[in-house]
């Protein structure tokens, strides 16, 4: 049986109901990603919809609190969804794409996502992703 480390079991009972989750699929996105939420240049994410099909209790919710965690699956950072919208990868806007905070452009985003589905799963142009915009509520590399 794994254990849960004290600090993640605290912040269950300091964010009731909150998920725990790593931004990108290695190391050094993981903590670039993180490094923009940190700076607040970082307010959106997104994932594929059909990632969510074998735990759909994981989807972002608006108002609940998540954990952000290091690759390590030390908690990161808290962050609370403010809204989820499903939209078609093509559909994506540069709005959205600049809320990730991760690209300058929307030709950016999509260059750059096109190759995480593609590492991740698989790539549609015409798939739908789950897009949540959230605010940082507490860094906690501050504790």
């Amino acid at each position: 049986m794994t254990q849960i480390p004290d600090d993640m079991e605290d912040l269950q009972d300091t964010y009731p109901g909150a998920g725990t989750f790593t931004f990108g699929d290695s190391p050094e996105l993981c903590a670039a990603l993180l490094d923009l939420v940190r700076q607040g240049r970082k307010t959106a994410t997104c994932e594929a919809l059909a990632a969510f099909d074998d735990d759909p209790k994981s989807k972002p919710q608006p108002g609940r609190c998540d954990i952000a965690a290091n690759w390590d699956g030390t908690p990161a950072l808290v962050i609370r969804t403010t809204k989820v919208q499903k939209v078609r990868f093509k559909d994506v806007t540069e709005e959205m794409a600049l809320a990730e905070g991760e690209n300058d452009t929307l030709d950016g985003w999509r260059r750059d996502h096109e190759a995480y589905f593609k590492r991740n799963g698989g790539f549609d142009p015409d798939m739908m992703l789950l897009f949540e915009h959230f605010e940082l509520v507490e860094d906690l590399s501050d504790r």
